[in-house]
């Protein structure tokens, strides 16, 4: 493993209100933490397994990113955990790691000053699902007044909110996986309007059987039984990616503001812009290639000053190809280093671009990429330069993460190196 590096300080003339990450909390698939996800991420270390979770016999799909081990009690008192469904608890636990490492006590905060801005896309389906095994099972008397919120999307950002008293602007962004990077861009906007800090990110719990059988008609999945191959983005034999659970919580203030009390830094949100494409058929082209070009004069950054995009990377063949054509017409074929670190997982939906996100920040940290797995080379119709089999070292000081949701969202963000590098 590479070493992490330290964190330079903020000096004064640095401290702006450039909206800067703080602290990262990580619960995925291959580490539960942030250093030992990273540690795992940088060692090619699969968390793609068969579903232990419920018996498979007759179920399509056999393989997914499982969180092990993980613990909900370790971060939330038992009659919460009752409350609440596993997507939140692996929220609430990422958000406990990123103010740890962010070193914030949201005590100190104003409470109208600390803003959350959360993504989801598939809910609280684990406890939905429970509700309605019960009701048919045992009648209506038997269903709790928490059915009535825990499945909800927003449901995450209200317990957040709720345990840390943070009473500033609070949402929700349901956009698949594009949301992840919709949320960071609320709290963004949130920090430049006036708030002290913000948390933001996303998890999902998408490995409830019912939840699982909903995805099955888009045809993105990929229903192999092999962990090895079954999420190969842009290779020749792609055919889908798996779901996964997790994803990735952050800290959020201004340079200024982490300043004031001593803060390190991450790195800088320092570009944003989404787009959604035209219904197919109509003869308008797809506008991912457009949500990048915008995120870039976000940033005020030409195509050049790019270092590595962390790929959508949706593992089916066509929307491999859209993604690789977009980044090459934007940085030429073959001009930029593209890596999906996610093959690792599994595809987290609104927790894989917040997961990404991380990803980036640590990466710009240890100026090294992190590897695609399972993937020997792309496939001849995706022009891109994807890092395969081992990490690649690279000097590193901004990177794009793109981020598309099923039906036609696309999001792109840029993180550079803070200070500039």
């Amino acid at each position: 493993m590479t070493a992490p590096r330290t964190r330079p300080p903020i000096h004064a003339e640095q401290a702006t209100d450039e909206p800067v990450v703080t602290g990262i909390g990580v619960v995925a698939p291959n580490g539960t933490g942030t250093e030992a996800y990273w540690e795992a991420t940088l060692a090619g270390r699969l968390g793609i397994r068969r579903i232990s979770r419920f018996d498979t016999d007759g179920f399509p799909l056999r393989v997914v990113g499982e969180v092990e081990g993980f613990v909900p009690t370790e971060f939330l008192r038992q009659y919460r955990v009752t409350q609440t469904d596993r997507m939140t608890h692996l929220a609430v636990a990422a958000t406990a790691m990123a103010l740890q490492d962010a070193g914030l006590d949201p005590a100190e905060v104003p409470e109208y000053g600390f803003a959350v801005a959360t993504a989801s896309s598939i809910g609280g389906a684990e406890f939905g699902h429970r509700a309605i095994q019960r009701l048919w099972s045992e009648g209506p008397r038997k269903i709790g007044a928490y059915q009535a919120v825990a499945w909800f999307y927003a449901a995450t950002t209200g317990q957040i909110a709720i345990l840390h008293g943070m009473k500033g602007p609070s949402s929700v962004h349901a956009a698949e996986q594009a949301g992840g990077l919709d949320a960071i861009a609320q709290a963004r906007r949130t920090l430049r309007a006036g708030a002290r800090a913000a948390v933001t990110g996303g998890t999902e719990a998408p490995l409830d059987p019912a939840a699982l059988v909903a995805q099955l008609p888009n045809g993105q999945l990929n229903l192999g039984s092999d962990p090895r191959a079954a999420y190969t983005p842009f290779a020749a034999t792609a055919a889908g990616h798996v779901p996964g659970e997790g994803g990735a919580m952050l800290v959020m203030e201004t340079a200024r503001a982490a300043h004031e009390r001593g803060a390190q830094v991450h790195g800088a949100i320092a570009g944003y812009a989404a787009t959604f494409d035209p219904a197919q058929g109509n003869g308008r082209p797809p506008t991912l290639r457009r949500a990048i070009e915008l995120a870039l004069a976000d940033a005020r950054l030409d195509p050049s000053e790019i270092d590595v995009v962390f790929a959508d990377a949706v593992g089916t063949r066509s929307g491999d190809r859209a993604e690789a054509q977009a980044l090459a017409a934007v940085f030429g074929p073959y001009g930029v280093p593209v890596t999906a670190p996610k093959s690792m997982v599994g595809r987290l939906y609104a927790g894989g671009a917040a997961l990404d996100t991380a990803t980036a920040l640590l990466a710009l940290r240890d100026q090294v990429i992190p590897p695609t797995t399972g993937v020997a080379e792309p496939a001849g119709d995706c022009p891109v330069d994807l890092v395969t089999d081992r990490p690649r070292p690279a000097r590193l000081r901004s990177a794009l993460v793109v981020a598309r949701g099923y039906g036609g969202f696309n999001s792109a963000l840029v993180v550079r190196h803070f200070p500039p590098a």
